[in-house]
Order: C-alpha cells, then structure tokens, then sequence
C-alpha cells in the first residue's frame, strides 16, 4: 500500500507487554510520521466492541494521533460509533475489508489465474 517508508520499515511488537500497540510503520520517507496498528484474529462471528478500541486510543496517547485496528471478524455499532467521535483518527478494519484489502494488494494472496480481455480498435482501421 506504499507504507514502510523508503526502506520499507516496519515493526512488530512482542505480543506480551507491547503496551496496546501490535505494529508501527513508517507512513514517509523519512519515518517522521507512523503509522501504529492494533490487531486481533477471531472468528468471523466474533466482533470487537468500544472497550477495546477505547484501549487502543489510551496505548496511542503520547504516541501519536493515529492509529489503525484491524480484525478478522467485525466491529460492533457502538464501536463504530466511537471511532468516529474520537479525536483520535482510528481507522477500522473489518475482516470484509481486511480480505479486500489483502486481494487489491496481492498480500497473503496468490494469483492463480489471470484473465486479459480485448476489443476491436475502429480508429485503427480508419
């Protein structure tokens, strides 16, 4: 998606006391400004609610003023509902949009078959 800075860096945090924060990633060149991510894997029918993202806006203070949380099942109204509020950008990331996501940037994916579709060019025969 073009983040990871111009070396591309990113960082995964250990998963016990990482402090709310699961991944930092430069979002410039120079690494000035960063991205920080929250992600939980749960089932399709498991769905993540204001609390948590209220947990994730408290790990981000003094961090920055952004942030992204991204799971593999949904987020529920009120969660949705807070995330808009916030002052805090937070950016959602339902499994819907993660799978999306993963397909438009071919990450985690394999492209198996691909298809090329033409038509006739009349300015050529002109």
């Amino acid at each position: 998606m073009g983040y990871g800075g111009a070396e591309g860096r990113s960082q995964v945090t250990r998963t016990s006391g990482d402090k709310g924060i699961d991944g930092i990633i430069d979002s410039d060149a120079l690494g000035i400004k960063r991205v920080y991510v929250q992600a939980k894997r749960y089932a399709a029918d498991s769905s993540i609610g204001r609390p948590a993202l209220q947990g994730f806006v408290g790990a981000l203070s003094g961090k920055g003023d952004a942030g992204v949380f991204i799971t593999t099942s949904r987020f529920t109204r009120e969660a949705i509902d807070y995330a808009d509020r916030t002052p805090t950008r937070l950016i959602l990331i339902d499994g819907h949009r993660l799978a999306s996501l993963m397909i438009r940037y071919e990450v985690g994916v394999q492209v198996t078959n691909t298809y090329r579709s033409v038509e006739l060019d009349e300015d050529f025969f002109e």
